[in-house]
């Protein structure tokens, strides 16, 4: 099968498109035909090798994530068969017309393919990191970087806990962040006036989905407490005392539960644009960007 390789870090393009063997299902596993595949920022960071502790092997197949059809199933696999429609975290590369998964959840009839691949990551870091803040209804949340694909998902998961979400974006995402329930408040210098303007009962609790030095001025409004507040991307984290959460446990359970959602129309995952798989190198060019407004899927 034809596939994205790197074979060497650097920049996007060391991605091509060559010739590898197909994989096939193992123990645990089944094989998907990959019919979307998303783009993350974290695909970028491993190639540059900016991530040692997920060094790929050469030549490496990136993506994390996909949406496809089971058409091989391995032993000991139960709960899924050969023609289901599912989305999950990938074992092998995604950027490939077969991927290898252990985690699936079931595709409802009603969830594009594009929307499915963009599922899994967003709201696996955006539910964990809710978690760890332990936020309940009632509380105010101040979320950084909330118009991204991660920080939207966890804006709508906190509203859907009943909390009041704030969230930092540029002005020219603020409709879209109160069509999503929260309140938009412009980043940059003032920032903590902005927020205690619109929060004068102050804030319970912060997650950074940005990463652009917020964690300071997060501390400040806390009342000078590093306590719950939980960043996903400021490596300044572990200067200042703040939690960096990177992983945890996928749950199929909670991602069936968030397709379902997606699937009724109460969680949304803005797509930016789909791109041919031999586009991948454009594709994740526009992600270290920084700028794209939703998730960038590709489509083998």
């Amino acid at each position: 099968m034809k596939a994205i390789v790197y074979e060497e870090y650097g920049g996007p393009e060391v991605l091509h498109l060559k010739e590898i063997e197909e994989p096939h299902a193992g123990p645990g596993q089944v094989r998907l035909k990959v019919v979307a595949a998303a783009v993350n920022p974290l695909d970028h960071k491993i190639r540059h090798g900016w991530m040692p502790f997920m060094a790929p092997a050469f030549p490496a197949v990136p993506g994390l994530e996909a949406a496809g059809i089971v058409d091989e199933v391995g032993e000991g696999v139960t709960g899924v068969s050969v023609g289901d429609e599912v989305l999950g975290w990938t074992d092998t590369g995604a950027y490939a017309p077969y991927a290898l998964a252990t985690d699936v959840a079931p595709k409802p009839a009603g969830l594009g393919w594009e929307s499915a691949a963009a599922l899994p990551v967003a709201t696996e870091t955006s539910a964990r990191v809710l978690d760890l803040l332990g936020l309940t209804e009632g509380e105010t949340l101040l979320l950084h970087g909330a118009a991204g694909v991660v920080g939207a998902v966890g804006v709508q998961l906190a509203v859907a806990r009943g909390a009041t979400v704030i969230g930092t974006a540029s002005p020219a995402n603020h409709d879209y962040l109160r069509s999503l329930g929260a309140i938009p408040v412009a980043y940059g210098d003032g920032l903590a006036d902005r927020v205690r303007a619109v929060a004068p009962g102050g804030i319970d609790a912060v997650y950074d989905a940005a990463g652009h030095g917020a964690l300071r001025v997060s501390t400040e409004l806390r009342g000078g407490t590093t306590d719950r507040i939980v960043t996903i991307a400021d490596p300044e984290a572990a200067d200042l005392g703040i939690t960096f959460s990177s992983g945890g446990p996928r749950s199929v359970t909670a991602l069936a539960e968030h397709a379902r959602l997606a699937a009724a129309g109460r969680l949304d995952v803005r797509i930016a644009r789909s791109f041919p798989l031999a586009d991948a190198a454009e594709a994740q060019r526009e992600s270290e960007s920084g700028h794209p407004r939703g998730k960038l899927i590709l489509r083998p």
